[in-house]
């Protein structure tokens, strides 16, 4: 996807530049292309970018450590301001309170946007934080029980330490 040029976007129709999109987004990882589109309106001071797109990608289950396919879809709108200082450079302390109406997305009102970075901001903010390959996920499967040598009583352990518990046994006590 092309940087889209912001002064050039007041003379496009209805002040608006539409990207379809049908590729690999650089740095997210996914099974299948991004395939939607973005959609760039001008509005003066600011710009109104919107995106409907979707994809797959590979997903660890949170619970048993499995991977597990997950459509990612997209939905989205945000409004970035056109702000002519966002560029200039502040000299500004180290440390500052910030009030919550600073905690906005800028842009230069002669610069460029990228709806490809733009994208894959978006598609990552979408990817669920907790990740369940099923609802009803049981977990890690668990063997029953494990021979200790040991007059200690007999622990479920997770079956992948095996190798490690072998090895364990193997050694001088």
């Amino acid at each position: 996807m092309d940087a889209i040029y912001i002064p050039q976007l007041t003379k496009a129709p209805e002040r608006t530049e539409e990207v379809q999109v049908k590729e690999f987004l650089p740095g997210l990882e996914t099974l299948t292309p991004v395939r939607g589109h973005v959609r760039v309106q001008h509005h003066g001071t600011y710009l109104e970018v919107s995106a409907q797109a979707e994809t797959i990608i590979t997903c660890t289950c949170n619970r048993c450590l499995q991977q597990y396919n997950r459509r990612l879809g997209l939905d989205t709108k945000e409004i970035i301001w056109l702000d002519e200082t966002v560029n200039q450079a502040n000299d500004l302390p180290l440390e500052r309170e910030v009030i919550m109406e600073e905690l906005l997305e800028s842009l230069p009102p002669d610069g460029y946007f990228y709806p490809n970075e733009w994208l894959y901001e978006q598609m990552c903010l979408a990817v669920p934080q907790r990740q369940l390959c099923d609802r009803n996920c049981p977990g890690i499967p668990v063997s029953s029980t494990v021979d200790t040598s040991d007059d200690s009583p007999a622990t479920p352990v997770d079956n992948r330490w095996a190798s490690l518990e072998a090895l364990k046994k193997q050694l001088p006590g």
